[in-house]
């Protein structure tokens, strides 16, 4: 076993907000296990927001700024942070050679990537893509030279993301109002950026719709190309706020935590919304490798609706976009 205490880890993942938040219980546990070791994480830029939402990282280093660098200075600069130990959760070609270069001593990946092969040191065989444990569960296979004998339950990692809080940042005006409302507040984030299979936006104003009538307040997010797409689907009514394209990610995470319930489909917002305790409804295909069982969110009030093709004896076979076949009700049931 290698022991951290006293050593600096550099985790290595740099992709999007989902991948992002299920990659941040490794951190907790290095820090809970190893508590005098420093934790590093290189992430891209716009995925920043969410990493500093966890007190166990103590830096971060933004790729799109080191790739800016010529060779020598990057790895002068991965010299001079003084890595002991660097896990590539999302393999990078560049990066695992980078890390080489800078002859940092441990460098751990998985072996399904060729370029490991030279670049890593410490190789760890195991598949995501045919495995029934989920995406947070399956990254703690890269933990095992430290200590981990059984990948954790989704019960432990969702007690350790309790301490992932959103930052204190200030909300535009209509926004603080909307909240300032006695109402219960949903989210409904209704697109992925070409992510997941997403649910029909006919469906969710289905849903605003009748939210609105029982007395909710409904807040639809998401960019501002999300906007130009469900705009004229968003119910006009007081009680309802359109902010697709006018909130940065720190202040999504804040109205996130602020909220009472978001539905989204297997995207980054759901999983924030898993983590901050929200009651977070996942729409998915039962289709592998996209199941919930793989991609759900992580938190203790989570809920997935899955369309009934799943259901034990059904002879529908399980297909990509079956999230769109899910009823409407069935997401205002669950909400009631």
């Amino acid at each position: 076993m290698i022991e951290l205490n006293n050593k600096t880890v550099l985790i290595s993942r740099t992709d999007s907000i989902g991948d992002v938040v299920l990659t941040l219980p490794m951190c907790v546990w290095i820090k809970k296990t190893y508590p005098t070791c420093k934790i590093i994480f290189l992430g891209n830029t716009y995925t920043k927001p969410v990493i500093e939402c966890l007190p166990q990282i103590d830096e971060i280093i933004e790729w799109a700024e080191l790739e800016k660098l010529p060779e020598a200075n990057k790895v002068d600069l991965l010299k001079s942070k003084k890595i002991d130990v660097c896990i590539h959760v999302f393999p990078k070609k560049k990066i695992a050679a980078l890390v080489k270069k800078a002859k940092i001593e441990t460098r751990v990946g998985t072996s399904h990537r060729a370029f490991h092969l030279l670049t890593c040191n410490i190789k760890l065989s195991f598949s995501r893509k045919k495995s029934d444990f989920h995406e947070s569960q399956l990254n703690f296979e890269l933990l095992k030279p430290f200590g981990i004998d059984v990948l954790p339950s989704l019960a432990e990692i969702a007690s350790w993301m309790k301490s992932f809080k959103a930052k204190d940042v200030e909300l535009s005006e209509n926004i603080q109002n909307e909240l300032s409302k006695s109402t219960k507040k949903v989210i409904l984030h209704t697109k992925s950026q070409g992510s997941a299979m997403e649910w029909p936006i006919e469906k969710y104003n289905i849903v605003a719709n009748d939210l609105l009538e029982r007395g909710y307040s409904v807040i639809f997010t998401g960019t501002e190309k999300d906007g130009i797409y469900i705009r004229s689907f968003i119910p006009a009514n007081e009680n309802c706020l359109d902010t697709t394209g006018k909130l940065t990610l720190d202040q999504l995470i804040k109205l996130i935590s602020s909220c009472d319930i978001l539905v989204a489909c297997s995207t980054g917002p759901l999983h924030l919304a898993g983590i901050l305790g929200l009651q977070t409804i996942g729409l998915f295909s039962s289709k592998r490798p996209i199941h919930p069982g793989r991609w759900q969110a992580v938190g203790e009030n989570v809920q997935i609706i899955v369309n009934d093709e799943n259901k034990e004896g059904s002879k529908i076979k399980p297909s990509m976009n079956s999230i769109e076949q899910i009823e409407s009700s069935r997401v205002i049931q669950l909400i009631k």
